[in-house]
C-alpha cells in the first residue's frame, strides 16, 4: 500500500469511528487501523458479548416523581418538589453523559443518543424521561420500539395524550408518529392524523403509575379510516400500519443518513434502498450506510454536536463526569444547555438542529470556556501541535490552524485551542 493509500485508509477508519461513536482514543483508532475498516464496522455494529465498559457507569434508582403523592400541595411542597426534580434531571444525566465516555459498545451508545433526538421529548420528570431511555434502550428493533413509544409515558404526556379523548380528540400525538416518527411529511394527510388521534383516545399519564392508564369511557371504539384502511384502530393498530407503510423504512433510513452521514446533502437512493432493506434493524441499517462508498464522501459535511465534542473531548482527555466534583460537572452541564443540547432536554418535538446552527460566535465563546475547563481539569506534560493532534484523533491540522498552533509553549492552551479548532468540530 502507497503513503497515500495508507493515510487515506487511516482517515476512512478514523472517520467511522467518529461518526458511529462518540470520538475514538487514540487507543481505539490504533487498534482499529490494525484491525480494518470492514472488522471494525463488523465489530462495532455486532457487537459480541456484554458493554464491560458499560456496566462501570449503573443506572440509577430515582424512586417516585417528587410530585407522585402531592395531591395538593402547597407552595413550599411545589418549590420543593421541583427542586428535586431539576436535581433527579442533572443526576441522570451525568450518569448517561458517562456511560457515554466509558461504554465499550460505542455504535450502541451513539445508537442510543440518536433515538432520544428523533422521539424527541422534554417533560419536568427524570422518572419519565429515564423510563422513556430504559424503553428505546431495551427495544430489539425498530417495530418493538415504535409500540413502546406509542405507551411511553414521557412522550404521550409530551405531546398532549392524557388529553386526547373521545369527545375532544387531541391530535398533537398522531400528527407526530406520522410527521416526525414514521413516516414523513407528504406521507398522510389532515383527514389520517384525525382519524389517528382517535386511535390514541383515553389514555393518561399518572405519575404513581409506571404504565399508562387507559380510561375507556375516553376512548373511540368507532371505525377509522386511516391510509385507506378502515378498521377500529387502537395504539397497537395504528403503529402497524404505519410500520407496513412503503414509506417508514426510507424514512427512517434518510434521518439516519441526516444524523451520520450528512446533514447538507440528500442520501443517495442507492443507499438508502440498500440501508431501508435492512429494516426494522437499526445497527443493520447503519452497518449498510457505513459499508457504502458514498459514506466515505461525506467526509468534512457535518458539524459534532455538542453532546458529540463534549463526551468525545472526555473519552480522549480521559475524564468521567462522575469522577468530577458537582460544582465542576453542574458548570460543564449548564454549559452544555448554553450550547444548546443538554441530555433529556431537546428543544422540541422537531429534536436538536445539525450542522451549522451548531456554529455560532455565542457557542464559540461557551466551548472555549468548557474547553478551557476540560483542560484544566487534567495534568498535560509538554505537548506539540502533532501531539494534540494525535491525543485528539485529528487527521492533520490545515496550514492555518498549524500556524496559530505552533506558536504555543503552553499546553493547556494548546490543547484548548485544539479542542475548538475546525478540524476537531467537523468530521
Amino acid at each position: 500500500m502507497s503513503a497515500f493509500a495508507y493515510l487515506r485508509f487511516m482517515a476512512d477508519v478514523a472517520l467511522l469511528l467518529r461518526r458511529a461513536g462518540f470520538g475514538p482514543t487514540a487507543a481505539e483508532l490504533a487498534a482499529a487501523t490494525q484491525t480494518g475498516y470492514g472488522p471494525t464496522v463488523s465489530g462495532l455494529f455486532a457487537p459480541v458479548g456484554p458493554d464491560v465498559g458499560a456496566t462501570d457507569a449503573p443506572m440509577p434508582k430515582l424512586g417516585l416523581d417528587p410530585f407522585a403523592r402531592l395531591l395538593t400541595p402547597t407552595p413550599a411542597q411545589t418549590e420543593k418538589a421541583h427542586a428535586q426534580r431539576k436535581s433527579q434531571l442533572e443526576l441522570i444525566s451525568r450518569w448517561w453523559l458517562d456511560r457515554m465516555v466509558v461504554a465499550h459498545h460505542q455504535a450502541v451508545e451513539k445508537l442510543q443518543f440518536f433515538w432520544q433526538g428523533h422521539w424527541a421529548t422534554k417533560v419536568g420528570s427524570a422518572q419519565l424521561m429515564l423510563g422513556q431511555h430504559k424503553a428505546l434502550r431495551n427495544s430489539r428493533d425498530f417495530v418493538e420500539m415504535a409500540h413502546r413509544m406509542v405507551g411511553d409515558r414521557a412522550l404521550v404526556y409530551w405531546l398532549d395524550g392524557q388529553h386526547n379523548k373521545k369527545n375532544a380528540p387531541n391530535e398533537n400525538l398522531a400528527r407526530e408518529l406520522c410527521e416526525l416518527f414514521l413516516l414523513g411529511i407528504g406521507r398522510y394527510t389532515e383527514k389520517d392524523v384525525k382519524e389517528a388521534a382517535r386511535a390514541l383516545t383515553g389514555y393518561r399519564v399518572a405519575l404513581d403509575k409506571e404504565e399508562l392508564v387507559f380510561d375507556p369511557q375516553h376512548h373511540d371504539n368507532g371505525a377509522k379510516t386511516i391510509l385507506g384502511k378502515t378498521a377500529d384502530f387502537n395504539p397497537r393498530g395504528l403503529v402497524d400500519l404505519l410500520l407496513k407503510q412503503p414509506a417508514c423504512p426510507r424514512f427512517i433510513a434518510t434521518r439516519l443518513w441526516y444524523r451520520y452521514a450528512s446533514s447538507s446533502e440528500p442520501v443517495p437512493e442507492g443507499v438508502r434502498e440498500a440501508m431501508a432493506a435492512q429494516f426494522p434493524r437499526p445497527m443493520a441499517m447503519l452497518r449498510a450506510l457505513f459499508e457504502d462508498e458514498a459514506f466515505a464522501e461525506t467526509r468534512g459535511t457535518m458539524v459534532k454536536q455538542p453532546v458529540e465534542w463534549f463526551v468525545g473531548a472526555l473519552r480522549q482527555l480521559g475524564l468521567r463526569p462522575v469522577r468530577l466534583k458537582p460544582e465542576e460537572f453542574t458548570r460543564l452541564y449548564w454549559a452544555l444547555e448554553s450550547l444548546g443540547q443538554r441530555p433529556f432536554a431537546p428543544p422540541s418535538v422537531g429534536g436538536w438542529p445539525a450542522g451549522t446552527a451548531w456554529l455560532t460566535s455565542a457557542a464559540a465563546n461557551v466551548k472555549l470556556a468548557i474547553a478551557k475547563q476540560l483542560a484544566d481539569l487534567v495534568d498535560p506534560s509538554r505537548l506539540t501541535p502533532e501531539d494534540v493532534a494525535y491525543l485528539l484523533c485529528v487527521d492533520k491540522w490545515t496550514d492555518r490552524t498549524y500556524a496559530v498552533l505552533r506558536g504555543v509553549r503552553e499546553p493547556r492552551l494548546l490543547l484548548t485551542l485544539g479542542l475548538v479548532s475546525p478540524e476537531y468540530q467537523v468530521t
